[in-house]
């Protein structure tokens, strides 16, 4: 059996480790024949947003959210001002930074002063919003609260469930995807994704009072609006249309609205819309619109003995 059709790479493999130049350089062709091919998404090296860095100035932002409740724990109600504004000012820098990237690899060859005045723009509206932000948060804690008697308190519901860490991941992310920085807010969303195992893309527009219970498995597409108070289950996907033509700038995503429940496993495809106040069951596989209080169930089992 031969793995290999690379032709600088012996078919039988190489011999390890006295050929691991082979191997380099037949990565490095690899490299090379993308790049040729595929110039629009050439791989940009240090050119590029930064995944760690993002990751950094994620978790950064967090901690300027809610610095005592995920902070260092040497900050206090007396401190924590000096420390977020340390910690703003540099992280905010470093979000700068990574945004240039991304518009330099868009736009390249385009005006670099230019970039960045539009990148200090977008950063001085992120953090002016950020006092929003942290209010809208609020209310997410309190969903999660109220939405499930095991939680002890709102401590509990924003240190140890994941639903809270995805969402205010793409709170952020969906701030810098308004803002033209949807790569950043990509990397940001699957950082969450990555962690969570809730994956909410930085485009779809989520409510206030948000809230996920369990949370893995959970699919939120580009395009789907919730509105407030809505609470889903893990294993829900709010995907897209698979018929629709055309690419993020297309609805294909359902509308969920106020006072909805998705319980497990739910999955609603297209750009339906499921009314206020509706309740969808587990395991339904759902392609039309609901009604305001309306109910789907999956029909029931059959039980045999």
């Amino acid at each position: 059996m031969t793995f290999s059709s690379d032709p600088l790479l012996p078919q039988e493999g190489i011999q390890f480790p006295q050929q691991i130049d082979l191997v380099v350089e037949g990565l490095h062709q690899a490299r090379l024949d993308w790049r040729a091919g595929h110039a629009r998404h050439a791989e940009q090296g240090v050119y590029f947003p930064s995944r760690q860095s993002l990751k950094r100035i994620a978790n950064e932002l967090m901690i300027a959210l809610f610095p005592l409740r995920v902070g260092p724990p040497e900050l206090t109600a007396q401190n924590e001002n000096n420390y977020v504004a340390a910690s703003l000012e540099s992280t905010l820098s470093q979000l700068a930074a990574q945004i240039r990237l991304e518009r330099g690899y868009d736009a390249q060859g385009s005006d670099q002063t230019a970039i960045a005045l539009d990148v200090e723009r977008a950063i001085g509206i992120f953090a002016a919003r950020l006092p929003d932000l942290r209010r809208l948060l609020d209310t997410d804690v309190e969903a999660g609260y109220a939405a499930d008697p095991a939680a002890r308190s709102v401590d509990e519901v924003l240190l140890a469930y994941p639903s809270l860490t995805a969402v205010i991941h793409h709170r952020i992310a969906h701030l810098l995807y308004r803002l033209g920085a949807p790569l950043v807010a990509r990397v940001i969303a699957e950082i969450a994704h990555e962690r969570t195992g809730i994956d909410i893309h930085p485009g779809a527009t989520i409510g206030s009072h948000f809230f996920i219970d369990h949370g893995t498995g959970v699919v939120i597409g580009e395009t789907a609006i919730i509105g407030d108070r809505v609470r889903l289950y893990q294993g829900v996907t709010l995907g897209g249309d698979p018929d629709v033509d055309g690419r993020h700038d297309v609805p294909r995503h359902p509308i969920v609205g106020d006072d909805v429940v998705i319980h497990a496993n739910a999955s609603i495809i297209g750009r339906v819309t499921i009314g206020a106040g509706a309740r969808v069951g587990g395991n339904v596989w759902l392609r039309q619109d609901v009604p305001a209080g309306g109910m789907v169930e999956a029909p029931a089992p059959t039980i045999r003995v």
